[in-house]
């Protein structure tokens, strides 16, 4: 079987106080309602979400052009699930982002029960699927790094770059042996992303 990994679309900043589960700005909508043509070549079966918003409105385009529900799974939650707001990495300060690219989550997550919460989801999600199934998970770039850092035995927990809505693949054998097939297609909003944009 077949997981198409997809991280949300770009979501709106929340203040302190206002919760981590903002939703969609303008352009993160626009990223998003590219999803169904970018993933109309394969035979999606199955939708399933996060609980955070930006991940349930990144699958909301989807879910409308195949007829399809979206399951959603709170194990599939970002490790900032429950802080007190919401920054994107792009407005985030020089500290956080060396501590990205280090490869850390923040201090105050158990990176630990963050994998086994996650896996535990992602393995249910695979028992329950048929050989031939294709799963579309709507979720984030912790969530998706803690994936292919278990599947490919990386050093880094955060190991992969993972834009707004790239889409990575992980194939699942007959015998249940993952494997990655393709980390952070975004072809479909090169001239969306954020980072793009300036050149």
């Amino acid at each position: 079987m077949q997981l198409l990994l997809v991280r949300h679309a770009l979501p709106l900043r929340s203040e302190p106080g206002e919760g981590s589960d903002p939703h969609l700005s303008e352009e993160g909508l626009a990223q998003a309602a590219r999803l169904p043509d970018a993933l109309s070549r394969f035979p999606i079966t199955r939708l399933v979400s996060s609980p955070q918003r930006r991940a349930q409105q990144t699958a909301q385009p989807v879910a409308d052009a195949l007829g399809l529900p979206v399951d959603v799974d709170e194990r599939l939650a970002e490790y900032d699930y429950g802080l007190s707001h919401y920054t994107p990495i792009e407005e985030i300060s020089k500290e956080d982002l060396q501590r990205l690219i280090d490869g850390h989550l923040p201090g105050d997550v158990d990176p630990v029960a963050f994998q086994a919460r996650i896996w535990a989801g992602i393995d249910d999600i695979v028992a329950a699927a048929g050989h031939d199934d294709t799963v579309a998970v709507f979720s984030h770039g912790g969530v998706i790094n803690a994936v292919v850092h278990r599947v490919m035995k990386t050093a880094r927990l955060l190991c992969v770059q993972v834009d707004y809505v790239g889409v990575t693949r992980v194939l699942s054998s007959r015998g249940g042996r993952l494997s990655v097939a393709s980390v952070n297609g975004t072809e479909h909003v090169w001239d969306l992303l954020p980072r793009n944009q300036q050149w």
